[in-house]
């Protein structure tokens, strides 16, 4: 199986063993994503809908690095550390994927590894192999 990885530079992906996103024959995998800019730093602290913007703005880098973009997600997940926010959050998501409408799960959890982050994404996407 052709495997193509996709890296952020973080110092954690060789250490934790982990990629940004694999492309596997026509699915492209794209790991739990966060608001952060290219130096890491947190956007849009206390702001649950500017940090799913801006994740959703990081899958999407991924995604073009294996030449897929948001129209090709099929699924995402969300991870949030507070459910209340979950309007906010789902508007930001229904804004990036429009008609798209891709296969959503929303859970709640206690934390993330930073305590401003309230936002993480994973997606899954097709493509033509």
């Amino acid at each position: 199986m052709d495997r193509q990885r996709v890296s952020s530079g973080t110092e954690w992906e060789p250490i934790v063993g982990y990629s940004r996103a694999v492309r596997a024959s026509d699915q492209i995998h794209v790991s739990g994503t966060t608001a952060t800019d290219e130096d890491g730093d947190v956007v849009g602290a206390g702001d649950p809908a500017a940090q799913t913007r801006q994740a959703i703005e990081n899958v999407e880098a991924a995604l073009g690095e294996l030449d897929a973009d948001l129209t090709d997600v099929v699924r995402t997940r969300l991870y949030v550390t507070d459910v209340d926010d979950w309007e906010a959050i789902g508007r930001a998501h229904g804004e990036a994927f429009g008609d798209v409408r891709p296969a959503a799960t929303m859970v709640e959890v206690s934390r993330l590894i930073d305590p401003e982050l309230l936002v993480e994404i994973e997606a899954v996407a097709v493509v033509e192999d």
